[in-house]
């Protein structure tokens, strides 16, 4: 009785089928055998641009600054004067070192004319050649001081920060002014762990920036032998070519190559949305069979299908939006 029963429930299945594929109407559809590609696959890690050489300058006396030479967005050399202190204190300490060194190259002079005439000793001479060198260390160490007073730009650049103004103390550990070279530009990112394999010191990447039409060439210079235990990501700096429109500050994409991998791709046409559901028709025995993908990446007119079918299938490409699941297909040349 049950296989009689079980007979009973196929062919009725069968023949429900049979009908249901009967009452459809042949749909003409144009198909697409679906391959394998190789493709280059990589990664963008986010990074912010700035620049390798940078600056805060600080005093190294306690002082007033009575002359601040330095504005915001100002280009400067080398060497140029950016702060000025009140030294009215620390000159005078050199007047006075300045006067003891006078007075004992005079001493020691007339030592030395005195040891000639064998007026006094050759303990006393080099007593007095003694406090001569005492009287030049002094002066050279108030000198010292003296120019601590001027605050100099360390390099050629451009100042970013200005943290003091004129009339305020400035002392040891405060800093006065930022500075930074717009010419040494660096792309700092953090790379996941599972990335950094792939970059090496001297390798050439391609970096996006919003500012720029087209990517700028990223040397790698450092990459940071161990990796931050909160973000599990390593530090990398990459040297950036110096183009208009590049700034420190700005964000940057570096593309990080990742390898070769093999993907399956058709025609967007081929792919038809459902609410949150993709699909594809793929042809079986004359029949449109739908199938249900997940998509990755689109590229011009064709899209990657990331699962749902293989290689060798045949897709249909035109005359999916009406295809109903099992509707006979007659295939256009």
């Amino acid at each position: 009785a049950v296989l009689v029963f079980a007979g009973f429930v196929t062919g009725c299945h069968h023949e429900r089928e049979t009908v249901e594929s009967a009452t459809l109407p042949t749909a003409s559809v144009r198909v697409q055998t679906v391959e394998s590609s190789t493709r280059r696959a990589s990664e963008d890690v986010v990074g912010t641009v700035r620049s390798s050489r940078r600056g805060r300058l600080e005093a190294k006396v306690s002082a007033r600054i009575e002359r601040m030479n330095a504005t915001l967005g100002q280009s400067v050399k080398q060497g140029d004067l950016l702060v000025e202190l009140s030294a009215a204190e620390i000159q005078a300490r050199y007047d006075q070192a300045a006067a003891v060194r006078e007075q004992a190259q005079r001493d020691l002079d007339r030592f030395k004319t005195l040891l000639a005439q064998e007026a006094v000793t050759r303990a006393e001479y080099d007593a007095a050649e003694a406090q001569t060198r005492v009287a030049e260390a002094s002066l050279r160490e108030a000198e010292t001081m003296l120019g601590y007073t001027r605050v100099q730009a360390p390099f050629d650049g451009v100042i970013t920060r200005k943290l003091a103004e004129v009339g305020d103390l400035a002392s040891p550990g405060r800093p006065l002014l930022e500075m930074e070279d717009p010419q040494t530009l660096q792309l700092v990112a953090d790379v996941p762990e599972a990335m950094v394999d792939r970059l090496k010191p001297g390798a050439t990447l391609p970096v996006h920036l919003a500012t720029v039409s087209q990517p700028v060439d990223g040397i790698v210079k450092e990459v940071a032998p161990s990796v931050d235990p909160g973000s599990r990501t390593f530090q990398v700096k990459l040297d950036l070519t110096p183009v208009p429109g590049l700034r420190a500050g700005q964000f940057g994409r570096v593309t990080v190559p990742l390898g070769e991998t093999e993907e399956l791709r058709v025609p967007k046409s081929a792919v038809v949305t459902r609410g949150q559901m993709e699909m594809l028709f793929v042809v079986v025995d004359r029949k449109a069979r739908m199938q249900l993908v997940k998509t990755g990446e689109t590229s011009g007119d064709t899209v990657e299908i990331v699962s749902g079918i293989g290689a060798g299938e045949s897709v249909v490409v035109e005359g999916v939006g009406d295809l109903l699941d099992g509707q006979p297909v007659t295939v256009k040349p």
